[in-house]
C-alpha cells in the first residue's frame, strides 16, 4: 500500500462526505473544481470527477434526450434563497421535508444532483424521475458509475429528508456498489466504516474483477497522520 497523509482538512473533503442537519458543510468548494454539465445552457455545474461519471452513464444508456439534469453546485445564497421561497410558498412541513437547511446541503458539495424525466414545465424541487423505462435503467446502473439514490423510501428517519427518487449523490465507486448491495444509506454506510478501524481488521471485496481494501482512519484534534 502506498504512503497515505491524512490532515484534519480531510475530513471535511473527499467524494464520501456526510451533510445533513448533523453534519453540516463547513468548506466551500473551489470553482476550479467543478465543470459544466451538458447541455451547457442549462449552467449546472457539478464536482468534476461526479460529472464526468453521470455524463459516462447518461451516454450508456442513450439518455441524453430523456434525462435532464435540473439541480446540481448551489452556493450558500442559493440554498438560502431556495429555502425561503419553499417557505413562503409550499410552508414549513413542505419545506423542511424537501428542502435541505441553508449550510447542510448537499448540493454545496457539488456531489449532488437531481435529475428529471424530460418534459415541458419541469418542477425544480421535486421533478419526476420515473422507476420505469430509461429513467428506471439509470438507477439499476448508477452504481456502477459512483451514484446512489440518497433518499430512498423507508429511510426518512434516518436521512431526515423525504423520499426524493430524483436526487443521487457521487460517492464514488465502490462504495455505491456496497450500499446498494446492503441498501444502506449514507449515514448508516458511515457508522458502518467505523467498524474497520485502521488499526483493526480491514475490509476486502471485490467488485467487476477489482480488489479493493476500505478501512476507517481517525484524527483527534491535533494531529495529522501519516499511514505507510
Amino acid at each position: 500500500m502506498k504512503c497515505l497523509q491524512f490532515q484534519r482538512s480531510d475530513i471535511s473533503k473527499g467524494h464520501l462526505i456526510l451533510v445533513n442537519p448533523t453534519h453540516p458543510y463547513t468548506e466551500q468548494i473551489m470553482r476550479e473544481q467543478l465543470t459544466l454539465l451538458a447541455p451547457r445552457s442549462l449552467r449546472i455545474l457539478l464536482e468534476r470527477q461526479a460529472a464526468k461519471m453521470l455524463s459516462e452513464a447518461i451516454a450508456f444508456l442513450g439518455g441524453a434526450q430523456d434525462i435532464v439534469p435540473v439541480s446540481g453546485y448551489r452556493t450558500l445564497k442559493e440554498q438560502e434563497a431556495i429555502y425561503h421561497n419553499s417557505m413562503l410558498e409550499h410552508g414549513e412541513a413542505f419545506t423542511r421535508s424537501y428542502v435541505a437547511i441553508p449550510g447542510c446541503s448537499e448540493h454545496q458539495t457539488g456531489l449532488a444532483v437531481d435529475l428529471a424525466k424530460s418534459q415541458e414545465d419541469l418542477d425544480a424541487i421535486r421533478p419526476e424521475f420515473p422507476y420505469e423505462g430509461i429513467w428506471g435503467r439509470f438507477r439499476r446502473y448508477a452504481a456502477r458509475y459512483g451514484f446512489i439514490e440518497r433518499y430512498p423510501a423507508g429511510k426518512e428517519k434516518i436521512t431526515r429528508i423525504a423520499h426524493e427518487p430524483w436526487h443521487f449523490r457521487y460517492v464514488g465507486y465502490p462504495h455505491s456498489a456496497l450500499m446498494e448491495e446492503s441498501g444502506l444509506t449514507l449515514e448508516e454506510y458511515h457508522a458502518c466504516l467505523k467498524n474497520y478501524l485502521y488499526e483493526g481488521r480491514h475490509y476486502y471485496t471485490s467488485c467487476h474483477n477489482r480488489n479493493f481494501e476500505i478501512f476507517y482512519v481517525t484524527l483527534s484534534a491535533e494531529e495529522d497522520r501519516i499511514i505507510e
